[in-house]
């Protein structure tokens, strides 16, 4: 027969240690929780503020862009609005020149003319009245006409000025949106950094330092003839190519400072697009647009004083100074310096 005995019971020892490992187990558990997370190394804390300086610029170039946008739409929008009033003033003195002539026609036309010739009794005087007064319905007619196409190009205008207003407005707030998206970027690296102990920034900001020296000397040495026998050195692209490069030059050592045209601060395309002007050229503002500015060439056909555009996105722009080296404002934090082309993902050239 099958037993029926009862489960035997734990004692009461067991249980109370079985709970006492549990409600431990719980507050372990609760402060691992509760517990700060590890602080990032320096080597962490660099990785993630140099990606968070590569996104905040491509923010900044959109922000250029949205801000070059609305300056164009509001330069447009305040010409179309000038027009607007300069042809409205000019259909108001067609109606008044109408009403002038519609009074005049009620005037002197109120008679049958075939009873005014009769009755006239200068027969003569009377025609030359009515072929007047022919001659002023067909101005009135005209002035009509004329009053319709101006009516027609105002409403045009003012569509078109209406489609600009609004196109305007959305490019405002893509220009708010952006310039927030790099506020942001660079308040959470600015947050890293201040992680980190004076001694380990300033080991960071020695490395950044003698990185620029070294691609100072590689391209002194390109200059003097002592370069990479595969890139090309020495003779500029261009006599406007040699007066921009030679611009940015006197400005080594200027801090990037996103949405910077100089003469003081720039980010990378405000850099270029000064040195540029300084040499009597108007280019493009952005990144992007400069990318079809002149002339693509393949990197290994570039000299000095050609754009550099970098990365896939096009969002960075340098001057190619030869010996595989740039010129450029290279991210936020740092300033205007040489830097080896590989380090920035280089696309190909553009010869202005």
């Amino acid at each position: 027969m099958a037993s029926h005995r009862r489960p035997k019971q734990a004692s009461r020892a067991r249980v109370t240690v079985l709970t006492t490992a549990a409600a431990a187990a719980v507050v372990l558990s609760s402060q691992a929780a509760n517990a700060a997370p590890a602080k990032p190394s320096k080597d962490e804390v660099k990785e993630q503020v140099d990606r968070l300086h590569h996104d905040a610029e491509i923010a900044t170039e959109k922000y250029n862009g949205a801000k070059e946008k609305q300056g164009k739409l509001q330069k447009q929008v305040d010409q179309l609005q000038d027009k607007i009033a300069r042809e409205q003033s000019d259909l108001n003195d067609l109606q008044s020149d109408i009403g002038t002539l519609a009074s005049a026609q009620y005037r002197n036309g109120g008679v049958d003319p075939s009873l005014q010739l009769f009755l006239s009794a200068d027969p003569d005087s009377y025609l030359d009245q009515a072929s007047a007064l022919d001659q002023v319905g067909a101005q009135q007619a005209e002035s009509i006409k004329q009053i319709q196409d101006q009516k027609r190009v105002l409403d045009q205008e003012r569509e078109e000025a209406s489609d600009k207003l609004a196109d305007l407005e959305k490019t405002r707030k893509e220009l708010a949106k952006n310039k927030k998206s790099v506020q942001t970027k660079l308040k959470k690296a600015q947050d890293l950094l201040n992680t980190l102990t004076a001694e380990e920034r300033a080991a960071m900001e020695a490395a950044e330092q003698e990185r620029a020296s070294r691609a100072s000397e590689r391209v002194d040495l390109g200059q003097s003839g002592g370069g990479d026998s595969g890139t090309v050195t020495g003779v500029p692209a261009s006599q406007r190519a040699s007066a921009a490069l030679e611009a940015a030059k006197t400005k080594i050592g200027a801090p990037y400072v996103w949405g910077g045209t100089g003469p003081n601060s720039f980010d990378c395309s405000g850099l270029t697009s000064w040195a540029y002007q300084q040499a009597g050229v108007a280019i493009p503002r952005t990144s992007q647009e400069q990318a079809n500015a002149g002339t693509r060439i393949p990197l290994s056909e570039a000299k000095p004083g050609d754009l550099v555009i970098q990365y896939g996105d096009f969002h960075h722009v340098g001057l190619y100074v030869g010996n595989g080296m740039q010129l450029h404002a290279p991210k936020p934090g740092a300033s205007v310096r040489y830097e080896t082309l590989s380090y920035m993902e280089p696309q190909f050239a553009v010869r202005i």
